[in-house]
């Protein structure tokens, strides 16, 4: 009788262990899961939540029933010390990818140190990382757009305009005065921005009065706040804002507007990256040109990659510079092609 109960018994746990493997082999292993860790560097850059809401959708389109696909975001406020505990956070939490957007370009160091220590591929994006460290070691990538190419289109804008309306000058002195908003002090691509756009209408035989620049961070309400000590000081014979993103030049013709100042007394107004408040601006006829910052096939590229990186699969038919870098073109938006942007954007 003991020998039957021991037998029996034994055939019970068989069958229980061959239910428990079945059940087992039935979900998702590590390698079929992408947990995608995003860090950026502050949630109030219009950009960055148009394009990281394109990428969470681009990575849905990989998610079938052998692959799942999840994604935290982090937003670091402006700190690079708070970034690198979150990226920790995620990392602890099992991100098996990183897509990091970083707060300062030059110390990405912690962060690096963290994924090596894991073996965890990192995604730079928007905020390009000094050459050397994304060099150092495998697994480090960057997909943005080039900075140069979109000063250059800003400025080849703004010399169209100038030379198609000869009310711009408006006190008919030769030269256009203008201002620029900059997005942060000692930022590789605000500068870059900045010195190609004004060298662009120099080159193109524009001559140029800079009146002044004030640093607004990327941010509309600080740029409006600049702007108003700018209209303060110099009144009327600003005729040319050039603004390194949308939502600063957004925030220079809030400015104006709170100063209730005519149509006739503004000046043109310049942005970059396409943001949907900046394409309505263009259609609205209140900004001259936007420079557009191709936030779809930035996503498309980084979720690819992700997908990638994570998964061992597809490496591949992905095409780099350098073997590190992708780059989407910038394309300038003027009035005359809006509609088609703003198709694109539906």
């Amino acid at each position: 009788m003991r020998r039957r109960k021991i037998l029996a018994a034994g055939i019970v746990f068989c069958m229980c262990m061959r239910s428990l493997c079945a059940c087992e082999s039935q979900q998702l292993s590590g390698e079929d899961k992408v947990r995608v860790g995003v860090a950026y560097y502050n949630q109030s850059d219009t950009f960055l939540n148009e394009l990281i809401a394109c990428f969470k959708e681009e990575l849905q389109s990989f998610e079938s029933d052998d692959l799942e696909v999840t994604v935290t975001v982090r937003d670091a406020a402006g700190s690079q010390r708070t970034q690198d505990d979150q990226v920790k956070e995620m990392l602890d939490a099992g991100c098996n990818v990183l897509c990091v957007n970083l707060v300062d370009r030059a110390d990405p160091s912690e962060i690096i140190d963290l994924a090596r220590e894991r073996d965890i591929p990192i995604i730079f994006f928007n905020r390009e990382p000094v050459a050397e460290d994304l060099m150092q070691q495998d697994g480090l990538y960057y997909v943005g757009a080039e900075a140069e190419e979109s000063g250059i289109m800003q400025g080849e804008l703004a010399v169209d305009a100038i030379r198609q309306n000869d009310r711009i000058d408006r006190n008919k002195d030769g030269k256009i005065q203008y201002v620029v908003l900059e997005g942060e002090a000692g930022h590789q691509d605000a500068i870059i921005r900045t010195e190609n756009a004004v060298e662009t209408l120099k080159s193109n035989g524009i001559a140029l009065e800079k009146l002044s620049y004030q640093i607004a961070n990327w941010n509309r309400a600080q740029a409006q706040n600049r702007m108003e000590q700018m209209i303060g000081q110099y009144q009327n014979k600003i005729e040319l804002v050039l603004a390194n993103n949308d939502d600063m030049a957004l925030g220079a013709m809030d400015a104006y507007r709170k100063l209730n100042y005519t149509e006739s007394a503004l000046p043109v107004f310049f942005g970059i990256d396409g943001t949907d408040v900046g394409l309505q601006a263009v259609r609205d006829g209140k900004m001259a040109g936007t420079v557009y910052n191709d936030k779809e096939g930035q996503a498309e590229a980084m979720a690819k990659l992700a997908v990638a990186a994570a998964t061992g699969e597809g490496m591949e038919d992905i095409e780099f510079e350098n073997e590190k870098y992708i780059y989407l073109p910038y394309q300038k938006v003027t009035p005359d092609q809006i509609d088609e942007f703003l198709d694109e954007e539906a």
